[in-house]
């Protein structure tokens, strides 16, 4: 949809959102001068020591430009020419991304139905039975989405039974970090708490949806360090390497400095449980999954959805259910939700 000035605030994806004034203050304090290209700049070098202070010493970090490709470069040094990736039939990867792991990569996806996004470790295990078998492609990879693209949040208990099942069974664990900031920001706790001690091997840090222009990241933890030696060659690769880099990794150290990541995704959160309180006892609404991070996923009438499309920008989760997707960002205001609440409570009294 063009965008028109005559629309409030949108609450279609995080990614409609502005930049945060810090890292836009961020990227100019970077735009004096010259500075190496590729990487070699001291910006990047900046941005590789937060990421060493936050996932711990072993840990090694590569900014990349989007979160598609954050996935690519990632996934890419797990998997052989006839691996596959386990993972929830809701995934990025598998919906979203145009097929690019099967494109790209060559991996065929093994995907499992669950019922709130979370994959459990009986995902993993049951789709072990073809291990060994030449007439089919071998599971390597368990890649999960922390925000599930369903807006819940897996614990660290959760996290790490994963892990410890697809350690033992010989396969990595890769994370969607897109949002991983709402997920810690939401189980009050720390990045590394639901990254580097829980066992995840490779993941990604999302910046873009959380306030940056155009930036993420690849982290490599210590247990994966021999992967971490392929990443610069298939960023490279995959179109991901930015030759102005210190622009990016400004942005990521920013949202890494005096945890502006988390004040932003906390913010977001916030606005998405007063959304969600705020329709609690409509009428004719439902939540169709628990709200854990800054998405709503709300049932309501399709005449409602209609009126309320008239004016405001949102999709349609699942059109035929009339489930539809109410996203905020770190700079939804309360009063951009009690305005969204009023519009709410009047398209229910349609005729």
């Amino acid at each position: 949809m063009p965008i028109d000035s005559t629309y409030p605030k949108s609450f279609a994806s995080d990614n409609h959102a502005g930049v945060h004034p810090t890292i836009l203050e961020a990227m100019a304090a970077a735009n004096h001068g010259d500075a190496p290209a590729y990487g070699g700049d001291r910006w990047t070098s900046t941005f590789e020591d937060h990421i060493k202070d936050v996932f711990g010493p072993g840990a090694e970090g590569f900014p990349v430009l989007n979160g598609a490709g954050a996935n690519m470069v990632g996934l890419a040094p797990m998997l052989g020419r006839y691996d596959a990736i386990i993972c929830a039939d809701t995934a990025h990867i598998a919906t979203h991304e145009t097929g690019a792991t099967e494109r790209l990569l060559g991996a065929k996806l093994l995907t499992a139905p669950t019922a709130d996004g979370k994959l459990r470790p009986q995902d993993i295990t049951t789709r072990l039975d073809t291990l060994g078998s030449h007439h089919n492609s071998q599971p390597r990879v368990v890649s999960i989405s922390q925000v599930t693209e369903l807006g819940t949040c897996y614990s660290p208990e959760e996290l790490a039974a994963l892990a410890d099942t697809a350690h033992a069974a010989g396969l990595l664990l890769h994370m969607d970090g897109a949002r991983l900031a709402n997920a810690a920001a939401h189980l009050n706790t720390t990045l590394s708490a639901i990254t580097t001690e829980v066992g995840v091997d490779i993941f990604s840090f999302g910046g873009t949806k959380n306030g940056a222009l155009a930036a993420e990241a690849v982290i490599v933890l210590s247990s994966s360090s021999s992967l971490a030696r392929a990443i610069p060659f298939l960023r490279r690769q995959s179109l991901q390497l930015a030759s102005k880099m210190r622009f990016v990794s400004a942005q990521l150290s920013a949202l890494l400095t005096n945890d502006l990541w988390r004040h932003n995704a906390t913010h977001a959160n916030e606005m998405a449980t007063r959304l969600a309180n705020g329709i609690a006892d409509l009428p004719g609404i439902t939540l169709a999954y628990p709200v854990q991070s800054n998405a709503v996923f709300a049932t309501l009438p399709k005449p409602a959805a209609a009126a309320l499309l008239t004016r405001y920008q949102f999709h349609y989760w699942d059109e035929t259910a009339g489930t539809v997707r109410w996203m905020t960002a770190f700079d939804t205001t309360p009063n951009h939700v009690d305005d969204f609440l009023d519009d709410i409570h009047k398209s229910l009294v349609l005729p």
